[in-house]
C-alpha cells in the first residue's frame, strides 16, 4: 500500500568517491622501497595527466539528482596541491525548470545556510543550487542586484557585473546601473536607493522585502505609501500617502512601501508629499536588459564568448582575485546547459582552492560560453535538497545573503535505500523504500518493473503535492524471491499546468551473497602466524573477490578474486599486506564482492588489528 509523508525532503544520492592523499600512512612506510617507487611513478604520471588532460565524464562518479540535473565531483593535481571540484549541470531555464535567486530569510536582512533556504523551498520546488551574491558580514546585505520574477528586491553594483536571466531562459552578465525618480505634488526628483538606507542627502525606497519596519534614523522624514505596487523597473509605481512622521523605524506595511528622505530630501518630501497625496516612483536600469526576470550580484565576469576573461577590471581587489580560496562560478552552455562550479579549498591535503582566472579556465573546459563568479571564500557552497554536495571551508555551514538556485517542477524519485535488495534472512537489505515527490497536484503512474520488463506494482491515480513511499521486500506473494537482476522504478507525472515528467531509478535484486562475519573482531598479528576467518553464504554461484582495505578505502590485500559455487565459504587473512609486511594496527574493513548474472552484491565488515608490544 502506498503510504503519504507529507512535503518534506528527499535523500540525497551518494556515490563513493575515491580521494587520493599525498600524506604517507603507515600502509605506504611498510612497502618495500622498490614499490614505493613504482607507486610514485604512477601517482605523478596520474598527476601529470590530470593537469594536461580534461577529466573523463564521470571519472569521479556522476550521479543524477533529479530528471537533467546531475552532480560530479572532479580532482585536479596541481603544483600547488590537490583541488576538489564540484560540477553540477541542468537544463536551460524553461518549462520545468527555472533558476532563481533565494533571499535568506525570505527578506533582505539577515543570513541564512544554502541547506536552510533550499529546506524552506522544497515544498514547491526540488532545488539544487550555489551561494549567491556577496554581503555585509553584520547584516546580510546583498551588495549588488535581487530581482525575483520582474521584482526589484536590491540594486544592482554599479561597478560589478550581475548575473541576469530572461524569460527565455538566457543567462546575461553584465554591469548594471539603477536610476530611480519620485514626485509627488510637483516636480520629478532623485530617488537614490532601493531597500538601502539614504545617504545624507538622499532619497531610498523600501518595500516589504526589507523587513517589518525601515531602519533606526535621525533627521529624515518617512512617508508610508499605501498600497503600493511590487517595484519592477520601467513602471510607474504609484501609491497613497497614509503617514507623514519624522525618524526611522516607520512599519512597512504589507502591500505598502515607505519612501525615506535626508537632508534636502526630507524637507522636498515633507512639502510636496502630505497625507491624500498620490506619490510615483520610477525604478530604471541602464542598459535596459529587456527580457529578464530574475537576477542576483556576484561577479567578476570571467568568461565571455567562450573565453576566460583575466581581468574584467571591475570593483574587486588583488586579495580577492589572485589568491587561492573557495570559489563559486555560474556558467552557460551555447545549447543552454547550466554549469555550476564550487570549488573546495582553504584545507591542505584535501583541496587548496583556485584563483578567480583559474575558476574561469575551469567553466571554459566544461564547455561554457559565458559565465560569472560568485561569493567565494568560506561562502561557497554546493546543495541539493537541503544536502552539502561539497565541503565548505567554514564549519559549519557559512550563512550567506542569498543563492542561486535551479527549481525543478517535476516528479522527483530519490535513489532507492537500496542498491541491491538482497531477501536472503540475514537482516541486511531485506527490504526496499522507494519514494517519489511531487510538488503540483498531478496525475501519477508509479510502476515497479521487473527483469523481464513486467511491472509487477503499478497505480494510477491523482496525487496532491508531497512524498509517496512504497515499501516491497523483493517476493511474489506466494513468499518466494522474485525474479533476480536489474530492477526499475519509473514513475510518470502530468502535472496540473499539464507539464509531462518522468523519474526512473534503478536497483538490483539479488540474493546471492549473505551472513557475512570475521573473526575474530580484534586481530592480533603476530609473526609466526595469524588466521583472520572471513565467513560467507553464497545462496547462487558467483565470482568473488575478498578484499582488506584501511579504514580510509586503501586496498592493502586482496585475499580472494575466483569463481566459488554456492554454499558456506571461508577465506583467510594471514594479517600481512600484499608485500609481506605484517598489518600496523588500527581500524580495517573487510569487504566482500560478487558478481553474477543477477548483478553485484556487496557486504561489509570492520574489524581491529593490534601487534604485540615488543
Amino acid at each position: 500500500m502506498w503510504r503519504y509523508a507529507g512535503p518534506k525532503g528527499a535523500p540525497l544520492p551518494t556515490a563513493r568517491i575515491p580521494f587520493v592523499s599525498c600524506k604517507a600512512s603507515a600502509v605506504a612506510r611498510s612497502l618495500s622501497l622498490a614499490s614505493v617507487g613504482v607507486m610514485l611513478k604512477r601517482v605523478f604520471l596520474a598527476a601529470l595527466l590530470a593537469l594536461v588532460l580534461p577529466p573523463a565524464a564521470g571519472a569521479a562518479g556522476r550521479v543524477v539528482l533529479t530528471p537533467g540535473v546531475t552532480f560530479e565531483k572532479q580532482v585536479q593535481f596541481t603544483p600547488h596541491g590537490p583541488v576538489a571540484v564540484h560540477v553540477m549541470t541542468a537544463p536551460k531555464p524553461g518549462g520545468l525548470y527555472a533558476l532563481r535567486p533565494v533571499l535568506s530569510n525570505g527578506s533582505i536582512l539577515g543570513r541564512e545556510t544554502v541547506t536552510s533556504m533550499q529546506r524552506r523551498v522544497s515544498s514547491i520546488a526540488t532545488v539544487a543550487g550555489v551561494n549567491g551574491d556577496l554581503f555585509t558580514w553584520d547584516e546580510g546585505l546583498p551588495s549588488g542586484m535581487l530581482m525575483q520574477s520582474g521584482v526589484l528586491k536590491t540594486p544592482p553594483h554599479s561597478k560589478r557585473s550581475t548575473v541576469g536571466v530572461t524569460d527565455d531562459g538566457r543567462i546575461v552578465v553584465e554591469r548594471v546601473a539603477m536610476l530611480g525618480q519620485w514626485w509627488g505634488s510637483s516636480q520629478r526628483r532623485p530617488l537614490t536607493g532601493l531597500n538601502q538606507r539614504p545617504g545624507a542627502d538622499g532619497a531610498s525606497l523600501f518595500t516589504p522585502a526589507w523587513g517589518t519596519a525601515t531602519p533606526a534614523a535621525s533627521g529624515s522624514v518617512e512617508v508610508t505609501l499605501q498600497p503600493f505596487p511590487p517595484a519592477a523597473p520601467f513602471t510607474d509605481l504609484t501609491g497613497v500617502v497614509t503617514q507623514v512622521k519624522p525618524g526611522g523605524s516607520t512599519p512597512i506595511p504589507p502591500g505598502g512601501a515607505v519612501l525615506v528622505g535626508r537632508g534636502s530630501s526630507a524637507g522636498r518630501l515633507a512639502a510636496e508629499a502630505p497625507l491624500g497625496q498620490s506619490l510615483t516612483t520610477r525604478l530604471i536600469l541602464r542598459p535596459q536588459w529587456g527580457g529578464v526576470t530574475d537576477a542576483i550580484g556576484g561577479g567578476p565576469l570571467i568568461v565571455k564568448n567562450g573565453v576566460p576573461v583575466f581581468r574584467a577590471l571591475e570593483d574587486f581587489s588583488s586579495n580577492q582575485l589572485s589568491l587561492r580560496h573557495p570559489r563559486t562560478g555560474i556558467g552557460q552552455r551555447p545549447d543552454g546547459t547550466l554549469v555550476f562550479v564550487a570549488v573546495d579549498g582553504r584545507q591542505p591535503g584535501y583541496s587548496s582552492g583556485m584563483t578567480n582566472f583559474e575558476l574561469a579556465q575551469t567553466l571554459v573546459r566544461l564547455g561554457v560560453a559565458q559565465g560569472s563568479a560568485l561569493d567565494a571564500g568560506g561562502s561557497t557552497t554546493m546543495a541539493f535538497d537541503g544536502k552539502l554536495l561539497n565541503r565548505p571551508s567554514d564549519r559549519p555551514e557559512r550563512a550567506v545573503s542569498d543563492s542561486l538556485m535551479v527549481f525543478y517542477y517535476g516528479v522527483h524519485a530519490p535513489p532507492p535505500t537500496e542498491a541491491v535488495l538482497s531477501p536472503n534472512g540475514d537482516g541486511l537489505g531485506e527490504v526496499q523504500s522507494l519514494s517519489f515527490k511531487l510538488v503540483r497536484p498531478s496525475t501519477v503512474t508509479a510502476s515497479l518493473v521487473g527483469p523481464d520488463r513486467v511491472p509487477r506494482q503499478t497505480q494510477t491515480g491523482e496525487r496532491l503535492p508531497g512524498i509517496y513511499r512504497l515499501a516491497w521486500n523483493g517476493r511474489t506473494p506466494d513468499g518466494a524471491i522474485d525474479r533476480q537482476g536489474r530492477w526499475r522504478w519509473v514513475v510518470n507525472a502530468v502535472d496540473n499546468l499539464s507539464q509531462h515528467s518522468v523519474a526512473e531509478r534503478t536497483f538490483w535484486l539479488n540474493s546471492t551473497l549473505g551472513h557475512l562475519s570475521v573473526r575474530p573482531s580484534v586481530l592480533r598479528v603476530r609473526k609466526r602466524g595469524t588466521a583472520f576467518r572471513v565467513s560467507f553464504r553464497l545462496v547462487n554461484p558467483a565470482r568473488v573477490r575478498v578484499s582488506i582495505e584501511t579504514s580510509t578505502g586503501v586496498v592493502v590485500r586482496t585475499v580472494a578474486n575466483r569463481f566459488m559455487s554456492s554454499g558456506a565459504r571461508t577465506v583467510v587473512w594471514n594479517g600481512r599486506y600484499g608485500n609481506g609486511a605484517l598489518a600496523y594496527r588500527g581500524s580495517y574493513v573487510v569487504r566482500v564482492l560478487t558478481t553474477n548474472s543477477f548483478g553485484p552484491t556487496e557486504l561489509t565488515r570492520r574489524f581491529s588489528v593490534r601487534r604485540p608490544r615488543r
